[in-house]
């Protein structure tokens, strides 16, 4: 059981720097979506027929997220080769990334009135590389827990497994969905905290506040090794 409810903060921590780092990028850099490549995809779209700043930075943080994927995913498979645990690793990749997306940050100018402003460029690649180590190394190494960067899924799964809890009479399908709806509900709740805690950060301390969702990988990199195994993939 205690094990279990390190996996459940182990979820809480990674949705709450999910929601915290995705939000983050959409205010301060033209709508950019750090975590969810759809919603750039879709905002690039919509820019044909109202045009609006930020297609540049959207443009660019595209090829960036897939390095990130792919970079995790090597240092996923040089870890298994030798049989150890790459997330120490992955989560240290990550906040190496989010710091230099906050540094970046505050070297462009701040409101910042211009998609070409090279630091705001380099920012928002660097988010988009962190957050794709996120998403990438949770779907490979953390297979056995619910996805922490977008929340879509998610809503739907748990929804999902509310309906079945309430109203089917089969009692092995209950316990699944008991059993998974005890992750999804801190994965959502912890997600959309972040997303107003990022709110409030902007609006008080701009890039700065970049810093939490840093000392929380900090804090899952000081965790001993068996609290971050369970479930793992």
């Amino acid at each position: 059981m205690q094990t279990a409810r390190h996996s459940y903060l182990m979820i809480a921590l990674l949705s709450f720097i999910g929601g915290y780092v995705d939000t983050f990028g959409f205010i301060a850099l033209f709508g950019l979506f750090t975590a969810h490549i759809t919603g750039n995809f879709v905002l690039m779209g919509a820019m044909l027929v109202h045009p609006m700043q930020g297609g540049l930075l959207k443009l660019l943080a595209f090829p960036a997220f897939l390095l990130g994927v792919a970079a995790s995913r090597i240092i996923v498979l040089n870890f298994e080769s030798r049989q150890k645990s790459p997330l120490k690793t992955l989560f240290l990749v990550q906040g190496i990334l989010l710091t230099g997306f906050m540094v970046a940050g505050l070297m462009a100018p701040l409101p910042l009135e211009s998609d070409t402003e090279p630091a705001a460029i380099f920012a928002g690649m660097l988010g988009a590389m962190a957050m794709a180590i996120q998403s990438a190394g949770g779907r490979t190494t953390l297979s056995g827990i619910v996805h922490t960067t977008v929340m879509t899924g998610n809503v739907t799964h748990m929804i999902i497994d509310i309906t079945d809890i309430v109203y089917s009479k089969n009692a092995e399908l209950k316990a699944r969905a008991r059993a998974r709806l005890l992750q999804l509900a801190p994965a959502v709740s912890a997600f959309f905290v972040g997303a107003l805690s990022a709110a409030a950060g902007y609006l008080k301390f701009g890039y700065w506040s970049v810093m939490l969702p840093i000392l929380l990988l900090l804090i899952l990199l000081s965790s001993p090794m068996h609290w971050l195994e369970h479930k793992a993939g």
